[in-house]
């Protein structure tokens, strides 16, 4: 069915804002050993939310401008690898800090992450100045940041100052562990006015306090107008007020690491949204992107 065109937004470039991260991606080839050797495939490859998003947009073949913090020993690295996806990047080089960095453990669909925030720790929202923000199509933040970076001020101070523009805000709320040590009604108060919300099934659950994805895309809609809960496997409940939700179910692919699942996800989701309106293309495109980065190793494009 296809969905009316309401809330459509207009314009070709995307503004990211968030983490940047060096992943470590390790596939145990059987159980884990304790106190001995265990064989696993182990890369390297550039990631964080924010950034794989930005790659993502970046590769369907949008305009992009991405704004994060690293350390100026992996800062050529970063910048080539969004380059490299068609993406613009802002890249502060934070001192004394080193880019940050994440140790993903994936054993099937789940993963175990170690995590170093490093210069991520240190954005800040004036990264994203106005010139690189008035005429944009849509500003994503991710809820790293805010938990783990600049805070409720610095959210409020995007939001704030994308709404005077004129330019809508997407969030991907990242980490339920973050989002509880912040808090939850914190951290829905500081994301207030934005218009696109990207909860995960265990994020939604503990941003709203329901089980079900149709409870927790109800309640989400009180703060936001278009609530997207992705499901892995089960595909993603689209929900916008005064309609009743829909789900597109996810493409059937072979699981190799379900890392950037999520952010592929948005990034379909919006270029789609953006270019066409249709919040059924968008589901459908969001889908097909999560699908792509599942079947490889890390969370962005395959060059």
């Amino acid at each position: 069915m296809e969905r009316a065109r309401r809330l459509r937004v207009s314009g070709p470039r995307f503004v990211v804002i968030g983490d940047v991260i060096n992943d470590i991606v390790v596939v145990p080839r059987g159980t884990i050993q304790v106190d001995a050797d265990t064989t696993a495939s182990v890369r390297t490859r550039p990631g964080g939310s924010a950034a794989n998003t930005a790659a993502w947009l970046g590769a369907l073949g949008a305009e992009v401008d991405f704004v994060g913090c690293v350390g100026s020993e992996s800062l050529e690295w970063h910048r080539n690898a969004l380059r490299d996806q068609g993406v613009t990047p802002h890249l502060n080089v934070e001192p004394g800090f080193s880019t940050g960095t994440i140790v993903i453990v994936v054993e099937g669909e789940h993963r175990t992450m170690l995590t170093e925030r490093g210069a991520n720790s240190a954005i800040s929202s004036s990264l994203v100045t106005d010139e690189i923000l008035d005429g944009a199509a849509m500003l994503h933040i991710s809820g790293y940041s805010i938990v783990d970076g600049y805070g409720d001020a610095g959210a409020r101070d995007l939001i704030d100052r994308a709404t005077a523009l004129g330019v809508p805000v997407s969030v991907n709320p990242g980490a339920v562990g973050y989002i509880l040590e912040f808090g939850v009604e914190r951290f829905l108060a500081a994301i207030a006015g934005a218009t696109v919300f990207f909860p995960n099934l265990a994020e939604g659950k503990l941003l709203t306090g329901r089980d079900d994805p149709e409870g927790i895309a109800k309640k989400l809609l009180t703060h936001f107008p278009l609530v997207v809960v992705t499901l892995g496997a089960d595909g993603a409940l689209i929900a916008t007020r005064g309609e009743k939700p829909i789900l597109v179910p996810a493409p059937a692919v072979r699981l190799v690491d379900p890392t950037g699942a999520g952010d592929a996800y948005a990034a379909g989701f919006l270029e789609t949204w953006v270019a066409t309106g249709s919040l059924d293309l968008a589901g459908q495109a969001g889908a097909q992107a999560a699908a792509r980065v599942i079947m490889i190793v890390g969370g962005r494009p395959a060059i």
